[in-house]
């Protein structure tokens, strides 16, 4: 059975990005011009700063250059955490996002931007920003309606400290 480059390099690295504490997301190889760049994104339930960043990428390094995972030609090693507006495809990123406002693509091709209340092992909880001075309603959501979700951006979102306060 033939694997790609990605799963041999997601095997290999996997056990390495988790052993500092975090989840392995996503690996990429691109080409850009002659050289190519190995993009590796990290997350965890708390985030990962800048530290944890540079931790795990002098450890993935030394790592690549011990063998030949990336073959013989040069490459650039890229590694960062997902990003303000992440898709949400495992469970484990519905969990981080409770309290984000999150646009959902439905299976029916419906569009429906809520913020997330809570989350199970079948769906989430929801509160649908009301319109136009109507209430936000509460909907639940089972998973298997869901075809994508993305994290929204919100510039003048209260935290969980001004809320409470």
């Amino acid at each position: 059975m033939s694997t790609t480059q990605s799963e041999r390099l997601r095997e290999l690295l996997e056990p390495l990005v988790a052993s500092q504490g975090l989840d392995l997301e996503e690996i990429a190889v691109d080409s850009v011009g002659r050289k190519r760049v190995l993009r590796v994104v990290v997350d965890s339930d708390t985030g990962a700063d800048l530290d944890q960043i540079a931790d795990v990428s002098r450890a993935l390094s030394a790592k690549l250059d011990e063998g030949d995972a990336m073959g013989a030609g040069e490459y650039t090693l890229e590694v960062g955490t997902p990003g303000a507006e992440r898709l949400l495809k495992e469970h484990r990123h519905y969990e981080r996002a409770v309290s984000r406002l999150v646009k959902f693509q439905l299976t029916g091709g419906d569009e429906l931007v809520a913020r997330i209340l809570t989350v199970d092992d079948e769906g989430l909880d929801l509160e649908v920003p009301g319109v136009k001075g109507r209430k936000a309603t509460a909907r639940r959501l089972a998973f298997s309606d869901i075809d994508k979700a993305r994290v929204q951006v919100e510039f003048n979102r209260k935290d969980k400290n001004e809320e409470e306060a």
